[in-house]
């Protein structure tokens, strides 16, 4: 077994854990000092770092770690450095970045999600270089903005740096499970508009509240109409259609029919949905006599369904096997991660695997287990050996 430095890997994820590396400039956060750590990190070993800004302040880090064995594939190892805010504090029984270990866990806000495996990607691929030459290489990638828009990502594969990836390994927390298919996400908004008038006087104005009402009752309608047309997936389960945010009107003016109202969807789709005839449909069912709507894609992640068969998942499984002892366990992600936009967009075939729980993630008392961490450190560094020599064994 590939020899990995078990102390080093812990401590540098407190470390990244105490950093605060919310995007949060009102509070003069952002995820450059996190960034900077890794490439610190990297250059300590002899990496050369290339650190670029996705958008200011938003720095990716990517090292290209040459295995000195010959031409052979390019696996990626990619995590990000942003994190979710801690949130009330009065919530939480630990310092949210303090990164202390207790009763064999690592506390803190983005511990899981996705700090540790970020850390166990960096220490599996020095372990993997320290134990020899290998084929190929491997990418190691911080990216930023996972937990928005996925910037970090989205410029990652804009700056052409995707196109000689063979797959891509995402350290997100999975509790241990193999993740080669993840739901997919798109978020509507709808804006209705008609006229304002007096609460007294209705006859005057057009009310786009009623028409929020509609919608609201004919989405139920349309998730269960999906559920039967695409039935569960054994890994994502059901297609869901969800109303998150409805906008009308102020209590100030109670006594007043508003102009506009508007509508927020957040639409969880697996895979055989696509996502613009369930936008056009949202639309037609937006229609209301006298209210003019218009529907908005503000965010549209098709799933993800790499095959088990794929050289990057069989690397893993077999890893985690040779490690664990335990045959691997295949789920889904329930959300999108930054391999949604590596595999649609990058045409990177990737697979979600890491330290942490797979619900603890943006939680008060956030924690990983310490042993997950070198695990997963482990089953990374052979996961890589076996998909660069292409092993099996």
């Amino acid at each position: 077994m590939i020899e990995v430095d078990e102390v080093g890997v812990v401590e540098f994820t407190q470390a990244l854990v105490r950093i605060p590396s919310t995007n949060d400039p009102a509070r003069g956060r952002d995820e450059r000092p996190a960034a900077e750590l890794v490439a610190a990190k990297m250059r300590e070993w002899g990496w050369e770092p290339v650190v670029d800004e996705a958008a200011p302040g938003r720095p990716n880090v990517v090292a290209v770690v040459e295995g000195g064995g010959g031409d052979g594939p390019t696996l990626m190892f990619e995590g990000h450095t942003d994190v979710v805010t801690e949130g009330d504090l009065s919530t939480w029984t630990v310092d949210p970045f303090g990164g202390e270990i207790r009763d064999g866990r690592l506390w803190g806000r983005g511990s899981a999600d996705m700090k540790s495996g970020l850390a166990a990607t960096l220490y599996a691929t020095r372990a993997l270089q320290l134990a020899g030459p290998f084929p190929g290489r491997i990418k190691v990638c911080a990216l930023a903005d996972e937990e928005g828009l996925m910037l970090g990502a989205h410029h990652f594969v804009a700056s052409g740096l995707a196109a000689d990836v063979d797959g891509a390994i995402v350290a997100e927390p999975e509790a241990g499970e193999i993740c080669a298919v993840a739901k997919g996400a798109l978020r509507l908004r709808v804006d209705f508009t008609g006229k304002m008038a007096h609460g007294a006087m209705p006859q005057h104005g057009r009310n786009p509240v009623q028409a929020v009402g509609a919608l609201l009752v004919a989405l139920r309608a349309l998730e269960t109409e999906l559920q039967a047309l695409h039935p569960a997936h054994e890994n994502l389960g059901e297609v869901y259609v969800t109303p998150t945010v409805v906008r009308a009107g102020t209590e100030e003016q109670v006594n007043v029919i508003p102009a506009t109202a508007s509508v927020f969807i957040d639409v969880r789709t697996i895979p055989g949905v696509e996502h613009k005839p369930v936008a056009e449909r949202v639309a037609a069912l937006a229609a209301f006599e006298g209210i003019a709507a218009e529907v908005f894609i503000l965010v549209d992640r098709p799933p993800v369904d790499v095959p088990v068969s794929d050289p990057v998942v069989v690397a893993l499984a077999a890893a985690h096997q040779h490690v664990t002892g335990v045959a691997p366990v295949y789920g889904g992600v329930p959300g999108s991660t930054d391999g949604t936009v590596l595999t649609h967009w990058g045409g990177i075939p990737s697979v979600v695997y890491g330290p942490g729980g797979k619900w603890i993630a943006h939680q008060a008392d956030e924690y990983v287990e310490v042993a997950e961490i070198v695990r997963c450190t482990r089953v990374f560094a052979e996961a890589a050996r076996r998909f660069l020599t292409r092993s099996a064994s």
